[in-house]
């Protein structure tokens, strides 16, 4: 099984062809584990998913025995990689994964190549669906707009306290001239069907002006 389907003698069709035909394969298997385990998938990295395996794959069989062949090859790769946009880290392990199968189909370890894509598809697939590997949403933006004259120091402690499990001032900024105030607040609910409930009580209190809440911006993980 994890012998190489490749001869001493060189490659012929037979293997070419099976190795081509496994790596495009295995890469729409890794283009459907991103779309499944991604929130919002790219369409271009679906695609470079896909064809990657059978391009890394062409690339080791054109090089193999050739020294100088791999030196130019490396080189080429070198200037792809510098003007290339950083990624997170979750695309470039999706990278990884399909480069990793397409090294073992150009070496004709088809085998090997089967073993790995299922061994790490499947180890991708369980932790798209564990809860504790997602991303936590539970935390939300709170901004409260209020009058010069009151004090914002403490000013909706007793709120908060009713209606949040935490809460963190993140922000003050004077608006309106420096007539008014726009505080933004971390906040995150006891209970979320109580919310009209908090912003009622806010708002008598802040003198009916604008209150808003929303999800948290999640900062952007760049590798």
């Amino acid at each position: 099984m994890f012998d190489s389907i490749i001869s001493s003698t060189g490659l012929t069709t037979d293997s070419a062809l099976i190795c081509t035909a496994v790596s495009l394969g295995f890469g729409l298997l890794a283009a459907l584990l991103y779309r499944i385990g991604t929130k919002q998938p790219s369409r271009s990295m679906m695609i470079t998913l896909i064809v990657l395996p059978t391009l890394v794959q062409a690339v080791i069989m054109l090089v193999n025995g050739s020294v100088g062949a791999g030196i130019a090859v490396m080189g080429a790769f070198n200037l792809v990689r510098f003007r290339s946009a950083p990624g997170c880290a979750r695309d470039i392990c999706y990278i990884f994964y399909t480069m990793c199968i397409g090294l073992a189909t150009g070496m004709g370890y088809v085998g090997f190549a089967l073993l790995l894509a299922l061994a790490v598809g499947a180890v991708l697939a369980v932790l798209s669906f564990v809860p504790w590997f997602r991303e936590r949403q539970d935390k939300k933006l709170l901004r409260v707009v209020i009058p010069e004259n009151l004090d914002y120091n403490g000013v909706f402690d007793d709120i908060f306290a009713e209606y949040l499990t935490s809460f963190k001032l993140v922000q003050v900024k004077t608006t309106a001239m420096g007539t008014l105030f726009d505080l933004r607040y971390e906040v995150t609910e006891k209970d979320p069907s109580r919310q009209k409930e908090m912003l009622d009580k806010i708002r008598t209190r802040n003198g009916n002006l604008t209150i808003s809440l929303g999800t948290v911006q999640q900062p952007s993980e760049t590798l």
